[in-house]
C-alpha cells in the first residue's frame, strides 16, 4: 500500500502545450481518489504521469517514500486498467490473467494461487479457460481488473475503464470497483469524465479544467460547496442554473436579474455571506432539485419566478422540466412526478433561495 503525492507536476508538448499546469495533490494511502473533468483536461496525462507512461516536465510525483520521476513504469509496482481491455486474443483467461506474473519469473503454484483467487474476487471462476472472443463486454472489463488484481500492486490506475460498456453495465461495473477496493484496501487513482461516476465512487474528487486542478474535496461538499462557476456546472446533472445579474444592497441584499424580470431577495444565511461583497455584476446558481411547483414542506424561504414551461422530461422517479424565464433565460427544474407540468402553460415555479449560490462576474469565484 501506498500514499501518492504530486508536488507541483507539469507536463509541456513540444517546448510550447501546457497540458498540465502545477497540479499538486496528495493521495492517502488505501484511498480512492477520482479524477475528473471534460476532454482535454489533462486528466489521462496526469495518471500517465503517475505510471510513468508520459514524462514529467516538471514537479515531482512521490509513490510511497520514493520520487519515481525516474523509475520506469515496470519498478513503480503500481498496475494500470485501460478503457481498452487489451487481452491477448490467442490466450485463454486463465493465461491473460498469468502471463504478466510468468514474465516475472513467479513460481507455477504461486502463479496458480494469485489467478484462482483473483478469479474468485471477480466472478470469473468459470471462465478460465475460454478465449477473449466468447466473453462479453463486462466479462472482458473483469479479466482486466483481474490482470491488474494478481500483480498485488502498491497503487492501481484506472483510465476511463467503463466508457466502452453500457450503461447498465456500467453502473454494474463501477459497483464491482467500489467492492474491489473496500475489499483490497490498496490505493486506487480513477480518471473519469462522467462525474456520476466520479460522485458514486470516490473518496474524494479531484475536479480538472484545462490543466488545473479546480477542486479537491469530498464528493458531497465539491456538490453543495463548489469553489468556483466551472465546478458547480460540470457536477450534477441536469446541470446548475446560471442567472446573470447584480448584487443590490439596498438596507436589504438582493439580486437583481440582467433584464431586470427577476428579482430574488437573499435570505438571512445567504445575505450574512455576502456582507463583505461589494454590489455589483454577479453570476446567481441553483440547482435543478431546488426550483418547485408548489411549496415543499420543509423549506421556509421562497420566492416566485415567471416561468414559461417549453419542455418537460419524465425519467420514471421524477420530471425533469425545461423552462423559460423573463426575456429568453432557459433554467432547468426537477420536481416529483406527482405534478403534471403542462408544454406552453405560463406558471409561477418557486425558488429556494436559501439554497443560491453566487459567484464573481469576472473571476467565476464562488462568493
Amino acid at each position: 500500500m501506498a500514499e501518492v503525492k504530486l508536488e507541483n507536476v507539469s507536463k509541456i508538448y513540444d517546448g510550447k502545450v501546457t497540458a498540465v499546469r502545477d497540479v499538486t495533490a496528495t493521495i492517502n494511502d488505501k484511498e480512492f481518489v477520482v479524477l475528473v473533468g471534460p476532454s482535454g483536461c489533462g486528466k489521462s496525462t496526469v495518471l500517465r504521469m503517475i505510471a510513468g507512461l508520459e514524462e514529467i516536465t516538471a514537479g515531482t510525483v512521490t509513490i510511497g517514500d520514493r520520487i519515481v520521476n525516474d523509475v520506469p513504469p515496470k519498478d513503480r509496482d503500481i498496475a494500470m486498467v485501460f478503457q481498452n481491455y487489451a487481452l491477448y486474443p490467442h490466450m485463454t483467461v486463465y493465461d491473460n490473467l498469468a502471463f504478466g506474473l510468468k514474465l516475472r519469473k513467479y513460481s507455477k503454484s504461486e502463479i496458480d494461487q494469485r489467478v484462482k483467487e483473483a478469479a474468485k474476487i471477480l466472478g470469473i471462476e468459470s471462465y478460465l479457460e475460454r478465449k477473449p472472443k466468447a466473453l462479453s463486454g463486462g466479462q472482458r472489463q473483469r479479466v482486466a481488473l483481474g490482470r491488474a488484481i494478481v500483480r498485488q500492486p502498491k497503487v492501481f490506475l484506472f483510465d476511463e475503464p467503463l466508457s466502452n460498456l453500457d450503461a447498465n453495465l456500467r453502473v454494474q461495473m463501477r459497483t464491482e470497483i467500489s467492492r474491489l477496493h473496500h475489499r483490497l484496501q490498496t490505493t486506487m487513482i480513477y480518471v473519469t469524465h462522467d462525474q456520476i461516476e466520479a460522485m458514486s465512487m470516490g473518496d474524494r474528487i479531484v475536479v480538472m479544467r484545462d490543466g488545473v486542478v479546480q477542486q479537491v474535496d469530498t464528493p458531497l461538499t465539491i456538490y453543495h460547496h463548489p469553489t468556483n462557476k466551472f465546478v458547480a456546472g460540470f457536477i450534477g446533472s441536469p446541470t446548475m442554473n446560471f442567472i446573470a445579474g447584480r448584487l443590490q444592497m439596498n438596507g436589504t441584499i438582493s439580486f437583481r436579474q440582467d433584464n431586470a424580470t427577476l428579482t430574488l431577495p437573499l435570505p438571512s444565511p445567504v445575505a450574512e455571506r455576502m456582507k463583505g461583497v461589494s454590489a455589483g455584476p454577479v453570476t446567481l446558481g441553483i440547482r435543478p432539485e431546488h426550483i418547485h411547483m408548489h411549496k415543499p414542506a420543509d423549506v421556509t424561504t421562497v420566492a416566485p419566478i415567471p416561468a414559461m414551461i417549453d419542455v418537460v422530461e419524465p425519467v420514471g422517479n421524477e420530471i425533469f422540466v425545461y423552462f423559460t424565464t423573463g426575456a429568453s433565460t432557459q433554467l432547468v427544474a426537477r420536481i416529483a412526478t406527482d405534478h403534471a407540468p403542462v408544454v406552453g402553460k405560463q406558471c409561477e415555479l418557486l425558488v429556494d433561495t436559501s439554497r443560491i449560490h453566487l459567484f464573481d462576474h469576472s473571476t467565476e469565484r464562488a462568493l
